[in-house]
């Protein structure tokens, strides 16, 4: 018997911003593609779907629906730990819902915070300083060149071509540029010259005792799908993988090119792999992410940062290109996700 499931997103037509907010502040929002291809799936599976806006509102519309699940999506509208906004909510009202909890939500957010986790966890992750105002002296052991950008925004925002510096001069005026624009601090982090990476995982690790869930899974719990190349060589702006980069469709000419599976050594391969799973237990992750590496200048891979909510528009998101370049349907991605928080609440 199908279960009813809301699924709970922003929309970008949804969204309304302030006169002064920056340019690609509507970056993270879901498409409406994303909210029908995740319900149209879940109909496919015997699902009653149906969608909820996560405005102000919800409160009241999630109480009065009273789904049995909800598969959420909501970047949430305002503050420093917006993506967790839902999921507080639903955790108040006692109602299930995909993916991580609160605080996760709230930690992988702030990059800022993500990187003190994994650093202190022992995991690589490139040297960084927090910018809270422009006079903050620089750590002396960072070096040029640097990477500035946003503390608390993804999907790109906040990176353009003037985000690698060389020189005081240039450092100061993009973390002025930065705080200024974003109303948030400022990260700044060593500029990392090699290939770029993204993974996505889904999955749970097993507890004792647990059963399998099927040959999908690995030992452990989780399904990584094959590593994705991100290649800016060809892009409007070379080496940044910014909003506008991300805005343009696979096929597209002008935006960066993505080769799944990734031409890697088996070795290198094996240990962004394993630092994908490290990295999303190291902050309680459920469910579903994508983690983002770059190569540094012996070749290491360097964790970047995790989204725990990924983006799911089908024919577009990188989760959609990781899954199909292994032949997994946008339908069994969509299922398995649901399948995993369906048996971390006993529903299964």
């Amino acid at each position: 018997m199908g279960l009813r499931i809301a699924v709970v997103a922003n929309r970008k037509h949804s969204v309304k911003v302030e006169a002064s907010a920056p340019p690609d502040a509507l970056a993270e929002y879901d498409a409406e593609e994303t909210v029908e291809g995740i319900q149209n799936a879940l109909r496919q599976l015997g699902h009653e779907a149906f969608f909820l806006e996560a405005d102000e509102t919800f409160m009241d519309t999630v109480r009065a629906a009273r789904p049995d699940m909800c598969f959420n999506i909501a970047e949430g509208l305002r503050g420093d730990s917006r993506e967790s906004h839902v999921p507080a909510v639903l955790e108040m009202l006692s109602i299930p819902y995909t993916g991580s909890k609160v605080l996760t939500h709230a930690v992988s957010l702030d990059k800022v915070m993500t990187k003190r986790i994994w650093r202190d966890a022992g995991l690589p992750t490139a040297p960084f300083q927090s910018f809270r105002h422009v006079a903050v002296p620089l750590d002396e052991r960072l070096t040029f060149p640097l990477f500035v950008k946003p503390a608390r925004e993804g999907s790109g925002m906040g990176i353009n071509a003037h985000s690698i510096v060389h020189n005081e001069a240039e450092l100061r005026a993009q973390v002025e540029w930065v705080i200024h624009t974003y109303r948030q601090p400022a990260l700044v982090e060593t500029y990392l010259p090699g290939r770029e990476f993204t993974v996505g995982l889904i999955g749970n690790r097993y507890l004792p005792g647990d059963p399998p869930r099927s040959a999908f899974y690995d030992a452990d719990g989780y399904h990584v799908f094959p590593i994705e190349e991100i290649d800016m060589s060809r892009s409007a702006i070379p080496d940044v993988y910014n909003t506008e980069a991300k805005g343009f469709a696979p096929e597209n000419v002008g935006g960066p090119q993505f080769h799944c599976p990734a031409d890697l050594p088996e070795d290198v391969a094996a240990e962004i792999r394993r630092l994908t799973i490290r990295a999303f237990e190291t902050l309680n992750a459920l469910d579903v992410s994508r983690v983002d590496f770059r190569l540094d200048a012996d070749g290491a891979p360097q964790l970047v940062e995790i989204n725990t909510l990924p983006g799911l528009r089908p024919h577009f998101s990188d989760m959609w290109i990781l899954a199909n370049a292994e032949g997994v349907s946008y339908q069994t991605l969509i299922a398995e996700i649901l399948g995993l928080a369906l048996e971390r609440y006993g529903l299964h």
